[in-house]
């Protein structure tokens, strides 16, 4: 009988360019693409379920030489990087949109049929594979761990018994880049096999930096693989595998910062489009906490001349007198970036066929790390008002001086004529420990760093038997261990403010920087699976399959900015030293260090049906219904606290699809059609607040049609195209607030900066439209603030010392997208002060972040409208045995959002890209030459964006895909 559909999800689609063999015809049988799975062999026409995949030949053919490469030709597939040093792969809209290390992925990648956790393949080059299959749809009854989008599996290829065989390959290209691939194959005997495989490639940078004319996002990487198969019986096998990858180099984590400069300083970027501006520092943490306005407010009209600058005063925007360069490719940076990662992976696979019944058992170790450092800005910032307050404390810090507190801060922020920043530690001393960065600038940095440890096994059961019925079972179990999690921010003026704010009790705030730690997380995961199948005819099957998913996270996290009291001189961890200065080691106390300590558990039950009706040997329909399910997490401590949950929910998604699956012409033409509809619950989406990444989750529906195909029509010629079409959006009303227009599109509205902490917050009347009692109500506030406040004495976040000169509303720009006024002030006086004084302007209220919005109807990001890929590749064959293969690849990528609040801003332009190459290969292809161009048109295609907090002034980051790349290869087998 016809296999059954055991490992149907492990199909290679026959849409994916062919091997480049020239032998080839018209013949039905010979176009024929068996599937070769861990459990199944199938042909791939009978599988019904959407599935492409890439064979070794059709990876190089392409040149799929990564994961950015590999998304271009598959319908509704689309990968970019993300902010902290990870990657997102969207599939039918659904990616990963949750950020933090609590996050389940969307899309599971799995390593020969086993899951991944944190990988970095996703940055590495492919070498020595068998395939790369990508399964959309939710997944989760056959193998592995749940995904609500689909599944990435990487196929090694394996030692091959009996057969010894090497080979060789060079390529040389443009930005000097250059790269080393091989592999053996050493038969021992006639049941052991070993392999070993890798590649080594370095090339200079693809960005100018203007600053010291350097290339810089540079690659300097190598992986090496080694594999080992026993046949010790005709019906055991066992495989071993040991990998692992390493780069360091001068890689940018983030490609350019887009920003709509706003000059009022209240939001940083404005809110209309993205342009080569850059944010106003003023609306940054750094640039409030070191004003004149707010260090007045904390100790008095005599503190103020130690401020670096007012947050009225364009001189003080650090980035006054710079230029952002209009080249994605250019940049203008005082810190050069610094990157470093590695991952280990340790897998065993053992299966054993007892006739009707095979048993398989794979385990698999993975280790990672990373730790990235570059330009938290990306520019170059003015030293302006900063010397002056500079030259103050130089002059009034001696002995006797009315500064001279103060003199260990200026000790520990310069060193003769330069600027120190703290460099990023683990012990929260920076500058103050001696722990410095000093530059002729004042330099500001960020850095994203993590290590995990995971293990995972996996045990299936399944059955051929000769009758009707059929069935799989399944169970893994998964541990994923966190060593350690951060991100920094460190700059000159986190230093100084530190020092300046603790100096009168004889101390600084640690951390002199911000940083956000997990210190450890732990996920436990086990699921039991299993399917059915029933042929009720010879041509008419039904599939059935469950799984129960149980899993269980516990974090423990910090997040520190000048959090607490340290005495100048100390050299040990300030986190474990006994604190001073009246610290509250209470998790709940606002400004303080805040260690939190959350578990949370989650289980489901999923499951799959499908009908498949073979209605004739070449033209299969069929139809499925799927649910999928991904865990919830725990959100990261804030500082400040905002009122957001602990914790947010599980993913579940109820999917939909029917297809079929065509050849005709005798194999000349294969065409495969997919539509699909998706009732989605949960949807986990991030956002930045407070410097940290926080989730929320949304209802969305999507559906989508996909279109591939495959024409043959002579043995000479290979054409294959894609189409796919996606709609997506936001069901029910779902509100939020958007962190770009904290007003919520209010004319009535004031957007407020909070000089204590960079946040934004919002006054909107009681009674809709009153924009002059919001106005009014701020106006008078900051006039009762300049003449000094104490609305709490228990509480000296509402003590205000008088002199602070604080100014009134103000109108943004008329093409900044902002309805609303703005001003400087502090929300939680402004809201202290709303019962009593709001009522004299008619009522206000004070929302924060901001007005929450309608999300209802709006599409859901990283989610492109439509996608549309070609390939055409001819093969001239000589006399002599050889042959010239010239190819050409083109794919549009259409419109997408980077956001779920829609707008302009949020926009990413559909892009091209197109790749050729020409091809000649020697007898039997024992060895080539190649000439190759990607991106011919030399695009510079934005994947994704990422926004800012406010205290970070809102700016955007993005991520592209490479420039234009050239130069040639040659190889040779054995």
């Amino acid at each position: 009988m016809r296999k059954s559909l055991l490992l149907a999800a492990t199909a290679i689609s026959a849409i994916s360019a062919p091997a480049l063999a020239q032998d080839q015809d018209n013949n039905s049988d010979d176009n024929i693409i068996i599937v070769t799975a861990q459990r199944q062999a199938q042909s791939l026409q009978e599988v019904p379920i959407a599935v492409s995949a890439f064979d070794s030949d059709a990876l190089e053919a392409q040149q799929i030489e990564n994961a950015s490469d590999l998304q271009l030709t598959l319908p509704n597939v689309s990968f970019t990087k993300s902010n902290f040093t990870a990657s997102s792969f969207t599939i039918r809209g659904i990616g990963d949109l949750c950020v933090g290390v609590t996050c389940d992925s969307a899309t599971a990648i799995h390593l020969n049929d086993a899951p991944l956790f944190n990988t970095r393949l996703f940055e590495t080059e492919y070498f020595d594979l068998e395939r790369i299959e990508v399964l959309r749809g939710p997944q989760g009854t056959l193998f592995g761990r749940n995904a609500t989008s689909g599944v990435v599996n990487v196929v090694t290829a394996k030692p091959q018994l009996g057969e010894f065989a090497a080979s060789l390959e060079g390529q040389y290209g443009n930005f000097n880049a250059y790269q080393i691939k091989g592999m053996v194959n050493v038969p021992v005997g006639d049941t052991l096999a070993v392999r070993a495989a890798g590649f080594y490639q370095k090339r200079d940078g693809y960005t100018r930096n203007l600053f010291d004319g350097s290339r810089i996002d540079g690659r300097d990487m190598y992986a090496v693989r080694g594999s080992l198969k026993w046949e010790p019986t005709p019906d055991t096998t066992i495989d071993l595998m040991a990998y692992y990858f390493r780069e360091d180099d001068d890689r940018l984590r983030i490609q350019k910062q887009l920003c709509q400069t706003d000059p009022t300083g209240v939001l940083g970027c404005l809110n209309n489009r993205l342009e080569f501006g850059k944010v106003n520092t003023n609306a940054t943490f750094t640039g409030t906490l070191g004003s004149r306005e707010f260090l007045a407010s904390q100790g008095g009209a005599g503190f103020a001349a130690l401020g670096l600058g007012s947050i009225y005063d364009p001189n003080s925007n650090g980035h006054s007198n710079f230029t952002e360069p209009d080249d994605v490719r250019v940049v203008n940076t005082d810190f050069n970036p610094e990157y470093f990662t590695d991952e280990l992976q340790l897998q065993a696979h053992l299966e054993h066929d007892f006739g009707p019944i095979q048993v398989s058992l794979t385990g698999l170790y993975q280790e990672t790390a990373v730790d990235s450092r570059q330009d938290y800005n990306l520019s170059v910032l003015s030293r302006g008002t900063i010397d002056p307050t500079i030259a103050l404390l130089g002059a009034t810090t001696g002995p006797g001086g009315p500064f001279e507190a103060f003199a260990p801060v200026l000790n520990a922020v310069t060193s003769g004529t330069q600027l120190c920043t703290s460099d990023t530690d683990t012990i929260g001393l920076g500058s103050y420990g001696g722990n410095r960065i000093c530059a002729d600038t004042p330099i500001s940095l960020d850095r994203s760093n993590q290590d995990n440890t995971s293990w995972s096994i996996e045990g299936i059961i399944s059955s051929d038997l000769d009758g009707p019925f059929n069935f799989l079972l399944g169970g893994i179990y998964a541990e994923n261990n966190l060593g350690q999690n951060s991100y920094y921010v460190n700059t000159f003026a986190i230093d100084y403010i530190a020092g300046i704010l603790g100096a009168s009790n004889g101390g600084f705030l640690a951390t002199p920087y911000f940083r956000n730690n997990t210190r450890e997380f732990e996920l436990e995961s086990y699921g039991i699976f299993g399917e059915v199948y029933f042929d009720l005819t010879n041509n008419l099957k039904l599939t059935g399959g469950l799984r129960y998913n149980n899993d269980k996270k516990f974090v423990e996290a910090r997040s520190t900015l000048a959090s607490f009291l340290v005495p100048f001189g100390q050299t040990t961890d300030a986190f474990t030293s006994p604190f001073v200065g009246g610290f509250d080691a209470d998790p709940g106390t606002a400004g303080n260090q805040l260690v939190q300590q959350r578990s949370v558990a989650f289980d489901e039950i999923t499951g799959r049906f499908v009908v498949d009706w073979q209605f004739t040997d070449d033209n299969l329909l069929y139809a499925s219904y799927s649910r999928g399910y991904k865990s919830g997490g725990i959100n990261p401590p804030l500082q400040p606290i905002f009122a957001v949950p602990e914790s947010f929910g599980s993913e579940q998604i109820d999917a939909f699809e029917i297809g079929s699956k065509n050849t005709f012409a005798n194999g000349a033409l294969q065409l495969n059609l997919t539509a699909f509809y998706y009732k989605y619950k949960d949807l986990q989406l991030s956002r930045i607040i407070a410097r940290t990444a926080v989730n929320d989750t949304i209802d969305a529906d999507i559906y989508g049609l996909e279109i591939e195909g495959f024409l043959r029509p002579d043995p000479d010629w290979v054409i294959n195209l894609g189409f796919s079409y996606l709609n997506t959006e936001v069901k029910g009303d779902q509100f939020f607030s958007n962190p770009r227009d904290p007003g919520g599109g209010r004319a009535d509205a004031v957007i407020i900066k909070d000089i204590s902490n960079g946040a934004n917050c919002a006054v909107i009347p009681t009674t809709a439209g009153n924009a002059a009692g919001s106005n009014g109500f701020v106006n008078t506030v900051n006039t009762l603030i300049n003449g000094g406040l104490d609305l709490d004495p228990t509480s000296p976040g509402l003590e205000i010392q008088p002199g602070a000169n604080l100014q009134g509303t103000t109108a943004f720009p008329s093409d900044g997208g902002i309805a609303s006024t703005g001003a400087f002030s502090f929300c939680g006086i402004l809201e202290a002060l709303a019962p009593t004084v709001g009522t004299g302007f008619g009522g206000v209220e004070v929302l924060s972040p901001g007005v929450q919005v309608n999300l209802r109807g709006n599409n859901l990001p990283q989610a492109p409208n439509v996608k549309v890929s070609a390939g055409v590749q001819y093969t001239h064959n000589f006399d002599s045995g050889w042959s010239l293969v010239p190819r050409v690849d083109i794919a549009y990528t259409g419109d997408q959002t980077a956001s779920i609040f829609n707008g302009n801003v949020n926009k990413i332009e559909g892009f091209t890209q197109a790749n050729a190459s020409i091809q000649l290969n020697g007898t039997d292809e024992k060895w080539f030459v190649r000439a190759f161009v990607q991106n011919i048109f030399d695009s510079n295609s934005i994947t994704g964006q990422y926004l800012t907090d406010a205290s970070s002034g809102l700016f955007t980051n993005i991520f592209t895909l490479d420039p234009r790349r050239y130069g040639v290869a040659a190889g040779i087998k054995f």
